[in-house]
């Protein structure tokens, strides 16, 4: 959700300085790759960093890598000898996602796969105990359904931009796929009996999702 500058800037007084190889990857995002606002930022990147510290998961999935930056936060809550698998479609960004991993030193707990995510996911053959989903909204329903399965009991979901900026309370464009793929997963999500699930307002909205 929007925040007044103001408001923001009081957060981020009051966080964890936020870890200077995130610095470095922001600016760069900025300067240098299309649609910079998809980076998590400090203060959501905070927030996956605490989740992750307070599930201490063995294995993560991250569905979108970008630029990296919610790998790094994400990585920093694994288990000793965990690691983080981290899928993109644009192969364009994996050389600039690695040298980041590698400056922040998780370059050995993160597996990086360049690829279509629906593809790659059925032949990851492992559990995951945390997985992020922050890839094609069109495709969110069709991801939850690949990983489930691959979730244990008690194992936590995590959806970005599940408010996708207010238009989940407007009139649907019928050509927005986008919107509709964000929908028809809140739906599918709210439907499901094996799941519980609440939300944060959090930026553009996280779906916080346990498998009982």
């Amino acid at each position: 959700m929007e925040l007044s500058t103001k408001l923001e800037n009081y957060i981020l007084a009051h966080l964890d300085d936020e870890d200077p190889v995130l610095q470095e990857l922001e600016r760069d995002t900025f300067l240098n790759v299309l649609r910079p606002r998809m980076l998590s930022g400090h203060i959501q990147g905070s927030m996956l960093t605490m989740l992750s510290q307070m599930i201490h998961p063995k294995r993560i999935l991250e569905i979108g890598t970008y630029t990296g930056y919610s790998a790094i936060c994400l990585a920093k809550g694994l288990q000793d000898q965990g690691y983080l698998h981290t899928i993109e479609i644009n192969d364009e960004l994996e050389e600039m996602a690695q040298k980041y991993f590698e400056k922040a030193g998780l370059q050995h707990k993160i597996l990086q796969h360049i690829g279509d995510a629906k593809v790659i996911i059925p032949n990851l053959q492992e559990y995951f105990d945390l997985v992020f989903i922050d890839g094609d909204k069109r495709d969110y329903a069709t991801y939850f359904d690949l990983v489930i399965d691959k979730v244990p009991s008690g194992g936590i979901l995590i959806a970005d931009n599940i408010l996708w900026s207010g238009k989940v309370v407007e009139e649907v464009d019928p050509t927005d796929e986008q919107t509709r793929g964000i929908l028809a997963f809140n739906q599918k999500v709210k439907e499901d009996p094996r799941v519980s699930q609440t939300i944060l307002p959090l930026r553009d909205g996280l779906m916080l999702i346990r498998k009982k």
